[in-house]
């Protein structure tokens, strides 16, 4: 038995275990937001969120990239939220939808309202 492997795959399991965590993995979904779209979405204080991203970078289940002023965040693998999906399935619960269409004045967010402004 692969000792070192169950160890990993505990170490995932009580990253990831955190409801705080969770939110914040669904909300990053396949996108890859700012962190302050993350606020807005979440609805908290960037200080806990910072904490929790780091925790989440150190980890190694998300990445960051600076885009001027902002951060944005990104999933190492996508599969995890596979994992969540199952582990909701296993159950019988639904995922809340944590919406990426909130009001976040992030140039990103913003330039995104304006193109969809234009398109009515």
């Amino acid at each position: 038995m692969n000792i070192s492997a169950i160890d990993e795959i505990s170490e995932l399991f009580q990253m990831i275990g955190q409801p705080a965590r969770l939110q914040i993995l669904l909300a990053i979904g396949a996108g890859e937001p700012c962190v302050c779209h993350l606020e807005a979405v979440l609805g908290w204080r960037q200080a806990y969120l910072s904490q929790q991203l780091m925790a989440l970078r150190k980890a190694g289940l998300v990445k960051d990239r600076r885009v001027g002023r902002n951060i944005h965040y990104q999933l190492n693998n996508p599969a995890v939220l596979d994992l969540i999906r199952q582990a909701a399935d296993l159950e019988g619960l639904s995922l809340p939808q944590l919406s990426p269409s909130v009001d976040c004045n992030c140039p990103n967010c913003k330039h995104d309202r304006e193109c969809e402004q234009e398109c009515e």
